[in-house]
């Protein structure tokens, strides 16, 4: 199957039964996707892939059967850094604290990405919203949102948080 990840096409051997998260970490060596719960209940194998419109939306690919993302672009939490640095979101994980044991950090930075894209000025009922399918067992779901508030008011080119 021919799947594109983090920008870089690839050609890979894939067994019809095999989860996404597993190509991800097995064959491509990317293991910012957790495996946890295995079954889409807990988030930290969060990935994103390019919806119709362009924007990212975001899969658990613990449950997402490989070859039904033949031909999208997914996005792994290793691909979201550029060259000229972190995205706005994992600099203000970092920055509000966000991180603690950082198990689940990937899942919801990609999480908060996606929902960056959709809704540049986000609420905080919007933010927890869209945060309700990643789960953080260190409870620093606060610190969460705001650093998702800092991320899109950087991101906007506001100076306040």
């Amino acid at each position: 199957m021919r799947l594109t990840v983090n920008g870089r096409i690839c050609q890979l051997d894939v067994a019809p039964d095999s989860t996404l998260l597993t190509v991800l970490r097995d064959q491509l060596y990317l293991t910012g996707a957790k495996p946890s719960c295995e079954r889409g209940e807990c988030g930290a194998c969060t990935v994103l892939v390019a919806g119709p419109d362009g924007k990212p939306a975001p899969v658990y690919s613990c449950i997402a059967l490989a070859h039904a993302y033949e031909n999208d672009s997914v996005t792994t939490i290793e691909g979201l850094t550029t060259s000229s640095g972190p995205h706005p979101l994992q600099a203000a994980f970092v920055e509000h604290d966000a991180v603690q044991c950082g198990f689940c950090t990937p899942g919801q930075v990609l999480a908060g990405v996606a929902l960056l894209a959709r809704d540049p000025d986000p609420s905080d009922e919007a933010i927890v919203q869209a945060m309700s399918g990643n789960l953080c067992r260190c409870g620093t779901y606060p610190k969460i949102v705001r650093a998702i508030h800092s991320a899109a008011s950087a991101m906007r080119g506001s100076n306040g948080d």
